[in-house]
């Protein structure tokens, strides 16, 4: 274990332009340095220099299996002879336009796991586009829309899910689709020796070799959707550039990945930029070893998390703030876990949402306990189209919230925007834009061609930009009171989340042309059934006193410290039921879609504004 202090990281350095316009534009001084054209590289590097150094392990029936960097140079050469034979597959086929694919790509329907990552990495090889799914778009929807409108945009060479019972309905909604629109149904198989059976026309190891050799930085490498809030969700073209140059960039902020390969325990989808480019191809550029995780931050699935992590001692973790929330309990109460889990790291890593401050303070509490010293704290920000990273916290924060500086190789420009800053991104990660969605991808970009994020962000300290740039929320979720007072949405939720810990899961703030705020409460369930020493459903615990009385409590500190009308909040009342991935209210890494879900609830917010509010309104005192 390295101690922060000592810990190998690109110094906080950041050059600042200040334009009349009150504009503000970052860079990091650091230039970029040189990057592969294509993923495949590192890869082919690996397997040459560290060749028996596992690279992939899962559980599987029998134990753990691993696949080493060259095993999996070996299938990888293999799968893509037998994917350029399929029907359908011209590995020489050149897109119509710039928002177009070449090949018809591979699309993947399961979790992570080898069989889907040697896929992954064998159709990027040869020049297909990979389309990895939402798992939750196959198997916690029932209309099956999202998964057909992007089945019926991608036109798939092959659809891959592993468990074929789980995902039959999913298949076979895909094949109707497809069918009712005059396309081409694909193979749909559910393991990687079914491939060969579908292969029509045999390929040569020298038209493989040759397909590989022209792959190159502007071939899309993957198309990833983001989760849309309805109808079907964005492509995002993932190029090679992008992924190869966002690596380049994460390596010169974290110099310390240079000192032993990396090893993750690691569950977050590889459907999602954060788990899917960011840490799959960390390890990758690394050579370091990807345990995959089948656990997930749900009851029932985060003791397979814990189990793994009884067993694997990794040196870097990453997750969501949800996972934290569900990890930290099994820390807190086995010194042995926390010793194993902490005894390596060299930082702990949370993004796709704000980390509440209750969590940073209880995960230093636990390293501190078993380590006797506090471990480095780290975040980003991105998106989808940046392949993430656009800023890093490659340096000490003393607190969430701070996303970092700018990595090397890119331009913020931070332009005011109803009281806030917008942050817009220049960088040679950005998205070419959205796959056959011309009018879209026009819309995306400023008249200085940088991508609009619609993201808000503020200089931690304007005389001391070097202490990094906070996430200030949304900029499409805020909105104004009746008194004409902007609401930003992300401090205030935030805040509340902080204030209603641990019985909160997140909020949905309210309040957009009324004159006070409101939130609806998602709760943590198991922290309400341990606050009530029982394992009440939903519906019984929601009006349950004790936690309307627990919210109340919350809300009073909250409302004392913000008394500000955009701060304050007048009432609350804790959702009728969670949040519905197939409503767009929730994605699959855990964030909420707030407008959705007040458009979606608009009568539970017209019942949280009632003049006579029901039994489960939590209506606070109004302000002296």
């Amino acid at each position: 274990m390295v101690q922060p202090s000592s810990l190998q990281l690109l110094p906080a350095r950041v050059d600042v332009t200040r334009h009349d316009d009150g504009r503000l534009l970052l860079r990091s001084p650091e230039p970029l340095g040189p990057y592969p054209d294509c993923i495949s590289n590192y890869l082919e590097h690996w397997a040459r220099e560290r060749p028996d150094h596992v690279f992939l392990k899962a559980r599987g029936s029998d134990g753990w299996e691993t696949v080493t960097y060259a095993a999996c140079r070996r299938r990888v050469d293999e799968l893509a002879q037998l994917l350029a034979g399929l029907p359908g597959v011209d590995v020489t086929a050149v897109a119509d336009g710039p928002l177009q694919l070449g090949p018809r790509p591979v699309m993947v329907l399961s979790d992570n796991s080898i069989a889907h990552a040697l896929l992954m990495l064998a159709a990027m090889h040869v020049g297909i586009p990979v389309v990895p799914v939402s798992p939750a778009y196959s198997l916690m929807s029932k209309a099956f829309t999202k998964l057909k409108g992007i089945a019926k945009l991608c036109r798939p060479a092959l659809v891959f899910a592993e468990h074929r019972e789980r995902f039959a309905p999913a298949l076979q909604a895909i094949a109707d689709a497809l069918a009712a629109s005059g396309e081409p149904v694909p193979p749909m198989i559910a393991s990687l020796a079914e491939l060969k059976m579908h292969v029509q026309k045999p390929v040569g190891t020298e038209d493989v070799t040759r397909a590989a050799a022209a792959v190159g930085p502007d071939t899309i490498a993957k198309v990833l959707f983001t989760s849309g809030s309805t109808g079907t969700p964005k492509g995002v073209l993932n190029s090679q550039r992008m992924l190869c140059a966002n690596q380049q960039a994460i390596a010169q902020c974290w110099p310390f990945l240079r000192r032993r390969p990396p090893l993750l325990v690691d569950w977050l989808p590889w459907n999602h930029t954060f788990g899917g480019n960011h840490n799959f191809n960390m390890v990758l550029a690394h050579g370091g070893t990807l345990v995959i995780d089948a656990g997930k931050p749900a009851p029932g699935l985060v003791a397979t998390t814990v189990a793994n992590l009884r067993e694997h001692t990794p040196t870097m973790y990453f997750n969501v703030p949800r996972g934290f929330d569900m990890l930290l309990p099994y820390l807190e109460a086995d010194d042995d876990l926390a010793s194993t889990f902490f005894c390596e790291l060299d930082l702990v890593f949370y993004a796709g949402a704000a980390l509440p401050q209750s969590l940073w303070e209880r995960l230093d509490a636990v390293a501190r306990r078993v380590l006797g010293h506090g471990v480095m704290m780290s975040s980003a920000w991105g998106s989808t189209e940046t392949a993430p990273l656009v800023t890093s916290v490659h340096f000490p924060i003393p607190r969430a919230g701070v996303i970092g500086l700018p990595a090397p190789g890119c331009e913020l420009s931070m332009v005011p925007h109803r009281g806030k800053y917008e942050m817009r991104v220049s960088a040679p990660w950005v998205t070419p834009g959205y796959l056959g969605e011309p009018e879209l991808t026009a819309h995306m970009f400023d008249e200085h061609g940088a991508y609009l994020t619609g993201d808000a962000g503020q200089l931690a300290d304007p005389d001391c930009p070097e202490r990094g740039v906070v996430f200030d929320g949304r900029v499409a979720e805020d909105f104004k009171l009746t008194s004409g007072t902007w609401v930003h949405v992300g401090t205030v939720r935030v805040d509340v989340i902080a204030a209603l810990s641990p019985i909160c899961q997140d909020v949905v703030v309210a309040g957009e042309g009324r004159d006070a705020l409101a939130v609806l409460v998602v709760p943590n369930l198991p922290a309400c059934q341990a606050l009530l020493a029982t394992e009440a459903p939903l519906a019984q615990l929601r009006t349950h006193p004790r936690v309307l009385a627990a919210i109340s409590k919350g809300l009073a500190a909250h409302n004392q410290a913000h008394p500000q009308g955009s701060r304050r909040i007048a009432r609350a009342m804790v959702v009728e039921q969670l949040p519905q991935i197939d409503a767009g209210e929730i994605t699959d890494k855990g964030y909420l879609n707030q407008r959705a879900i007040l458009e979606r609830r608009s009568q539970a917010v017209a019942r949280l504004y009632a003049s006579s509010p029901g039994d489960d309104v939590v209506c606070m005192s109004p302000p002296a």
